[in-house]
């Protein structure tokens, strides 16, 4: 798999864990962008062109779950590939309406080590095409 053809977003508001998952991902030849708050991760995920986002739940100006919803309101103006929620919030309600408004997936980031994300990602991109 060429990795450096595969567009990712990272949306945490924590400083080290958005610069550890960025540095991860491209020490893997990922093509990394990441967003510390929501509005910004909002505008980034309608712009579109992401073969993958990882999105957190608790961020400041605006939620995942409120990013979520209006990602199904409104569709992206270019597709982007699965929305997976990386997050330490795991109840199953919020689990569920994750789902409902179109996660493709859910990571406990406190049950998850680093292999185990990357793993994951490789999992989901799979059977995407990269970008060109």
């Amino acid at each position: 798999m060429d990795n450096n053809k595969f567009r990712l977003l990272v949306v945490e508001d924590d400083q080290f864990l958005r610069e550890f998952y960025q540095e991860l991902l491209q020490a893997e030849g990922y093509l990394v962008d990441v967003a510390a708050e929501g509005e910004t991760a909002a505008q980034k995920i309608h712009q579109g062109g992401y073969n993958l986002i990882l999105l957190d739940i608790m961020l400041p100006k605006k939620d995942g779950l409120m990013i979520l919803k209006e990602n199904k309101i409104n569709p992206p103006q270019s597709a982007n590939g699965p929305i997976v929620m990386l997050t330490n919030l795991g109840q199953d309600a919020i689990v569920k309406n994750c789902f409902e408004l179109g996660a493709a997936g859910y990571l406990i980031k406190s049950a998850i080590n680093p292999d185990q994300v990357l793993t994951e990602i490789h999992n989901y991109l799979k059977p995407i095409t990269p970008q060109a």
